[in-house]
């Protein structure tokens, strides 16, 4: 029978100020380890810490700016854009004015599977 998923589970993501994550498919909210889907919403100002993923990530940029620093250099992600991270490159995504999009891991994300830098 189809899975019908009538609403995300919701807790902070890393980095500061927290950034919003509301879970819809995945490890925390269906169980899923194949894919996971969450709406992220950050504010001004976040930044993550650097990470080398165990998954592939594809970011889809509804509003505002998601920046991205890579080995080799860095580039800024508008909205109606999209960005494929591979896994195992290393990437900080930070939103300097802010930014709501989407974020496809496949694998699903899982804490032990985004391994980031030490802070």
């Amino acid at each position: 029978m189809p899975q019908h998923i009538k609403g995300a589970v919701a807790f902070p993501g890393p980095g500061a100020p927290p950034v919003e994550i509301r879970e819809y498919i995945g490890g925390a909210s269906t169980g899923t380890r194949e894919l996971s889907l969450a709406h992220m919403k950050s504010p001004a100002g976040w930044s993550e810490p650097g990470q080398r993923a165990a998954f592939n990530e594809y970011a889809w940029v509804l509003t505002g700016t998601l920046h991205v620093e890579y080995e080799g250099g860095a580039y800024d992600v508008g909205a109606g854009e999209v960005i494929i991270i591979n896994k195992g490159e290393w990437v900080r995504l930070s939103t300097p004015v802010g930014a709501e999009y989407f974020a496809i891991c496949s694998p699903a994300f899982s804490p032990d599977a985004v391994v980031r830098d030490p802070t």
